[in-house]
């Protein structure tokens, strides 16, 4: 239970910084370490993979209309 939580903490967290101008994994790193977490999940490259997945799969809902009108 406790890493659905961490996930969902880094997940609003990668929402929330999606649109400004930093590093899109520095939060991937940060978060972890500002709250002590050291889980061998979030520092996985499947992980990381997913959130961004993630990412992308609520742009493309959010922006489906410019998405079929760009193509």
């Amino acid at each position: 239970m406790e890493e659905i939580v961490q996930a969902i903490v880094i997940g609003v967290a990668q929402g929330l910084t999606e649109f400004l101008p930093i590093s899109s994994s520095a939060h991937l790193i940060l978060v972890p370490r500002i709250l002590g977490w050291d889980d061998e999940l979030l520092n996985s490259a499947a992980f990381v993979v997913m959130l961004h997945m993630g990412t992308l799969a609520a742009l493309l809902l959010y922006f489906w209309r410019d998405v079929l009108e760009l193509i």
